[in-house]
């Protein structure tokens, strides 16, 4: 039995004074507020609810920072791409499990405490499946089980270079699997993730332009009944592409073809016009939004504020981990809505709304039911039942001075961002003290080897 004690707890009924949280084992037992410590309880000053964070490609953190400089021509997310399918050439097993250590280390560091893997590296270097297919699976599951992040494991399906079946290119080979060969690949996953606790699997179709319209729903059958995460219209030139190909845009063609609801998450829907975004927010879908990586692609600005509108769900997630803050997600994404709308507060959820707490309790209910089958039990949040996942903010730190309530988690996202995180706990165990993860040091020291060879 753990007991810890705040000053200051964000409840899902809102902010609480004097918290008491007790938890046996990875679950909260009970929740009792206004309540002084007792002796041997473990005490913090305020607390907030582990984010989910619904979309990654772990391994692409060894590329961060290495694709800053100008090409020849205009640069986009399709030059960006050459370059991270030049990356991936030299992955191996070791590398990727040493890559994604480092980036679920530094998630948990950074206030997500559950991580969507986006997981399209399946073949060996040369295309070849290996021996066992869900060999770069197991890595992912160590690499979680290592550091401690809850996962859902995501494998995806890709089969394709382009709308209608186009063939892939070369550089495309490590990703590229038959509806059969996925089906081995997807039960290897569900095998991978099995000693974890609190792990789960969904599927993946990577995007409308890797599969064919039979393919997606062999795909969206093999789900199960869970979860489905998909690429959607992240890009002008996809969408130009779509409508050449099937005369519809691809939210459109999605919502016409398939019986697209809560269990389906789609990633970025940055280009989505108005009658999509009703759409989809009328099936209860969730929109996976990685605002610092759709800034750094130049993607565009998903319309969030018209999203929001309609009651749109959405989730946050770091995508191609080019920097790893749960606090900075947030900022960028209301950020991007102040630019283009020329106002301010944009996401908060009404008058006299905080910004700050509008936006955390969107991504933390979003971000759950994207990554949580719908039999994963109820409970969320700070509340007894639910996974005991939470975040200290230290009381100390400049930007937190002198606040309560909801200044607390404004000044957090707007202010300080992951510098003021203290402790993380994952499933009733701390993983995170003073900011750093318990395996900091030799994660590190295995990335460093990992990358060496990857540069060599």
């Amino acid at each position: 039995m753990a007991s810890l004690w705040f000053e200051s707890a964000l409840l899902p009924s809102g902010w609480a004074r004097q918290v008491r949280i007790t938890a046996r084992g990875a679950c909260i037992e009970r929740v009792t507020t206004g309540t002084p410590a007792q002796p041997g309880d473990e005490r913090h000053a305020l607390a907030l609810p582990g984010l989910p964070n619904v979309h990654s490609h772990a391994f692409q953190r060894g590329l961060a920072g290495l694709t800053e400089r100008r090409g020849p021509g205009a640069d986009s997310f399709w030059s960006w791409r050459e370059l991270m399918y030049q990356f991936v050439e030299r992955i191996g097993p070791e590398e990727l499990e040493a890559i994604s250590a480092l980036c679920f280390a530094e998630m948990l560091e950074a206030g997500f405490t559950h991580v969507g893997e986006f997981h399209y590296l399946h073949h060996d270097r040369d295309g070849t499946p290996f021996a066992d297919a869900g060999e770069l699976a197991v890595r992912i599951a160590a690499a979680a089980e290592l550091t401690g992040i809850g996962l859902t494991l995501l494998p995806v399906f890709y089969a394709h270079g382009g709308f209608g079946g186009a063939p892939p290119a070369p550089r495309q080979r490590r990703f590229i699997s038959d509806p059969e060969g996925f089906a081995r690949i997807l039960e290897a996953c569900r095998r991978a993730v099995r000693p974890l606790a609190g792990a789960n699997v969904g599927v993946a179709p990577h995007s409308l332009r890797a599969v064919t319209p039979p393919e997606l729903s062999a795909v969206v059958g093999l789900a199960r009944a869970g979860l489905i995460h998909l690429h959607v219209a992240e890009q002008a030139r996809e969408v130009e592409e779509c409508v050449a190909w099937s005369g519809r845009r691809p939210i459109e063609w999605l919502l016409e073809v398939q019986r697209v609801d809560e269990r389906w998450c789609l990633v970025h829907a940055t280009h989505a016009t108005e009658e999509e975004l009703a759409g989809i927010a009328a099936r209860r879908a969730v929109v996976g939004l990685c605002p610092i990586t759709e800034a750094n692609l130049g993607d565009g600005i998903f319309p969030a504020s018209r999203f929001r509108a309609h009651q749109g769900r959405i989730g946050i997630g770091s995508d191609s981990n080019i920097m790893l803050d749960a606090a900075g997600e947030l900022r960028t994404l209301e950020y991007s809505q102040r630019l283009a709308h020329q106002a301010r507060n944009v996401l908060a959820c009404g008058a006299n709304a905080s910004t700050g707490r509008s936006l955390f309790e969107a991504a933390l209910a979003g971000g759950r039911q994207a990554l949580q089958p719908p039999s994963a039990p109820a409970a969320a949040g700070l509340a007894p039942g639910a996974s005991l996942d939470l975040v200290t903010l230290t009381p100390g730190h400049a930007a937190l001075l002198d606040r309560e309530g909801d200044e607390l988690i404004d000044s957090w996202i707007f202010a300080a961002g992951r510098e003021a995180i203290d402790c993380v706990w994952r499933a009733g165990e701390r993983v995170v003290s003073g900011g750093r993860h318990r395996s900091r040091d030799a994660v590190v020291v295995r990335y460093a080897q990992a990358l060496r060879r990857l540069r060599a």
